[in-house]
């Protein structure tokens, strides 16, 4: 019997490494998966982890975005995504203190009461759920977080004395606007982040922050989760906000969380509001700087069991009251709103006289309402599209989707039009991704996702068109023409930044977004993309760790620069997985494990799936238990009579990565003849460590060790097929065989 999920509460203020601690635990399982809040966070967090273990076992799920590999370890996921049927060792969710939010707490309850890894359970978030957290999960391990640098009160600014590196933090569109032009005024140049953004504006805006391009932000609340900056202080430009439902007080803990984007790991930063705003109280300040908060009282709860029998009774079953008081059932919810709308229309009700569609049309409600209720206007698209699934083939029209779309392919307009746009854009790009519902899926995936990049582009150049000056725009581009004449190749085409042309911020988020089989990492590490090579892999600390070099890191901003290191660190570490056949040493080799398998799979790990069968290793693993064995059969390691071989990484691609990644650490040029060969002779391979090549000393020559081991192990009336297969003639056959009977 399994033994049950450990369950680890890591609370804290924001700043205190909470998640980058759950990343580093996730990654010593062999499964994991981690719930983000926000699909921008999602995909920095899948950077991050691709970074470290390569694209080949890491899946990104958001309701936008899917990028599942075959056989996927780790899956990176926003909450509502969280294909939570999926086992996994180990299983996180990110700012759990969001059960209590009011639309979409009930989705992080739900987590909470029913996500569990096998083995391992975190709940990262606020101090203010440990009550809660204590009564619903008896046996939960808590943490403390400390924040990593200090928070204080700076007191009132105005505008014109608010020093740089500073985010002034409004709580409405025009707002946001109002402040960023007076600031423009003031000083020159401002970017501008709000939550109706595509992930693709908002990092371009930051990325000019971060670059020293401008040197304030203005933003909304939407920079209390999921973005890193170096913000030096946070001045507050109201204290109540519209919450969708009447316009309120901001509550501590939402105070706290903005003010704690102030400083990044061991910076400290300031916090404090602007002479057009109330002053914060002293209670108020003495709570920020000191991270206490009120405990939360009550979780958003929702029914799971649902009855499908009709949309009455869905209905009824979605509204049932929670049986514990701690729990509020939810108040509002984009789906179920969407579902009271359609439910009695005639036309609906006259095809769901079965469970199935019932069902159907629930995932139809679930489809997000990215322009909040505007006009009414989603209603009537959920029920167009249900009638449209409900009847026929089950898919949508294709002329019906291009007629849809169309429209919204268009870059005219001031920032409201684009911005209305983009969240039109992203209903079809959620729906494209629903692959039983359209025909052709990939390719209209691939029409919404173009039509939301170049929406997102003309956005954020209309941000920068308004919000920062021309004398600041001319300074801009005068630098970046003089960087791509300077380095000329690959980077010439990008001398159009903000002209004409794709820009650098295009070339890098298409890269971003490729397949991990657009990037091609030719057999002397360097690696290109679209045809120019961007970077190369060069000598790292160990075999296992090759660095990655760009071919010119002063061409890109400091934002893109570090997307495309990322990127191609995430190369760098499938280059080392293909090398080892995929062998997931660095799960087996984590803390928990037997030490017999950790010290086994150590030893695969530094010989890249090969390792020479000796005493020491003869008896780890006759210490392994059963489980073990049965894991690294699953993992094709296989016995032979001189060495133990992960069978994938016997192959000729895994091989001529082993070779690849030897000739990087050795600093010299690979052996003539290898790894294609079978047999080299030694005058030849001149080679110190024949193993790290994957081939073994047999008298003068050396033989590839995959190919030693099938003429071991071939029987007598089957070596001239083993030698055919290898490529060896007969004589230097006879040869070896002798040869090795004799040693």
């Amino acid at each position: 019997m399994e033994p049950p999920s450990l369950l680890v509460a890591e609370l804290g203020p924001t700043n205190t490494g909470k998640t980058w601690r759950a990343i580093e635990r996730m990654l010593e399982h062999d499964t994991g998966m981690m719930g983000l809040p926000l699909r921008l966070l999602a995909r920095e967090v899948y950077d991050r982890v691709t970074a470290r273990v390569g694209e080949a076992r890491v899946a990104l799920v958001t309701g936008e975005e899917k990028r599942v590999p075959a056989y996927p370890s780790y899956w990176i996921c926003t909450v509502e995504a969280m294909p939570v049927d999926e086992p996994v060792d180990f299983l996180a969710v990110d700012e759990i203190q969001l059960c209590a939010h009011r639309e979409r707490g009930h989705v992080f309850t739900d987590r909470l009461l029913h996500a569990r890894g096998r083995r391992e359970t975190w709940f990262l978030g606020a101090e203010a759920m440990r009550p809660l957290l204590r009564e619903l999960l008896p046996g939960v391990t808590f943490r403390r977080s400390e924040r990593l640098s200090s928070l204080t009160s700076f007191g009132t600014k105005s505008l014109k004395s608010l020093p740089p590196r500073s985010a002034v933090v409004a709580f409405s569109t025009e707002r946001v606007y109002e402040l960023a032009q007076s600031l423009r005024q003031l000083r020159g140049g401002v970017a501008v982040v709000l939550g109706a953004l595509s992930p693709r504006t908002r990092n371009a805006q930051v990325a000019m922050y971060q670059s020293g391009e401008v040197q304030y932000l203005v933003a909304t609340d939407a920079i209390g989760m999921g973005l890193n900056l170096d913000l030096e202080r946070v001045a507050f430009a109201g204290l109540s906000k519209f919450d969708g439902f009447e316009q309120r007080d901001l509550t501590l803990d939402e105070l706290g969380q903005v003010a704690g984007r102030a400083g990044r790991h061991v910076q400290d930063g300031e916090f404090g509001t602007l002479t057009v705003a109330p002053e914060l109280a002293p209670r108020v300040v003495s709570a920020i700087e000191g991270h206490r908060f009120p405990a939360v009282q009550r979780l958003v709860w929702r029914s799971v069991e649902l009855d499908f029998e009709s949309p009455r009774a869905l209905l009824d079953s979605l509204s049932v009251a929670p049986s514990r008081e701690l729990f509020n059932r939810v108040e509002r919810a984009d789906d179920f709103d969407a579902l009271k709308a359609v439910a009695q229309d005639p036309e609906v009700l006259g095809l769901t006289t079965d469970p199935a569609v019932v069902e159907l049309l629930w995932d139809v409600c679930r489809i997000p309402d990215f322009r909040k209720g505007m006009l009414g206007e989603h209603p009537r698209l959920i029920k167009e599209l249900f009638l449209q699934l409900g009847k026929g083939n089950g898919r949508l029209r294709d002329d019906w989707l291009r007629w849809q779309v169309a429209p919204l392919d268009d870059l005219k307009g001031d920032l409201h039009t684009l911005t209305a746009r983009l969240e039109a854009i992203r209903t079809w790009t959620y729906i494209s991704h629903r692959s039983g519902w359209v025909n052709d899926a990939a390719s209209w995936q691939q029409t919404t996702r173009a039509i939301e990049d170049a929406l997102g582009d003309a956005l954020h150049q209309r941000l920068v068109e308004r919000f920062v000056q021309k004398s600041a725009l001319v300074v801009r581009r005068r630098r970046v023409a003089a960087t791509a004449s300077a380095v000329g190749g690959p980077f010439a085409q990008l001398a159009r930044l903000m002209d004409t042309g794709p820009s650098q911020e295009d070339f890098v988020q298409r890269l971003v977004r490729a397949r991990g089989d657009e990037l091609v990492i030719d057999g002397w590490g360097s690696i290109s993309f679209e045809g120019e090579v961007l970077g190369k892999l060069v000598r790292g600390s160990d075999l296992l760790t090759p660095g990655v070099a760009l071919v010119d890191a002063d061409a890109w901003n400091g934002g893109q620069r570090v997307q495309l290191e990322r990127r191609l660190a995430a190369c760098a570490r499938d280059v080392v997985a293909e090398a080892m056949g995929g062998f997931p040493a660095q799960a087996l080799t984590a803390a928990g494990r037997a030490p017999p398998l950790r010290a086994i799979a150590w030893r695969f790990a530094r010989g890249l799936g090969i390792v020479r069968s000796d005493a020491a290793l003869l008896e780890q693993v006759r210490l392994l238990d059963r489980d073990s064995h049965r894991r690294l059969d699953e993992l094709g390691v296989r016995q032979g009579a001189r060495f133990f071989i992960v069978d994938k990484a016997a192959t000729a691609s895994a091989l001529e990565r082993r070779a690849m990644l030897t000739a990087l650490f050795e600093e010299r040029a690979r052996p003539a003849g290898a790894p294609g060969a079978a047999v080299i002779r030694r005058d030849v391979m001149k080679v110190r460590d024949s193993v790290a090549w994957a081939y073994e000393w047999v008298g003068p020559v050396a033989v590839r060790i995959d190919a030693l081991e099938t003429i071991l192990s071939s029987q007598k009336h089957r070596l001239d097929q083993a030698f055919l297969h290898l490529g060896i003639d007969a004589a230097t056959g006879a040869w070896l065989v002798k040869q090795l009977k004799s040693s």
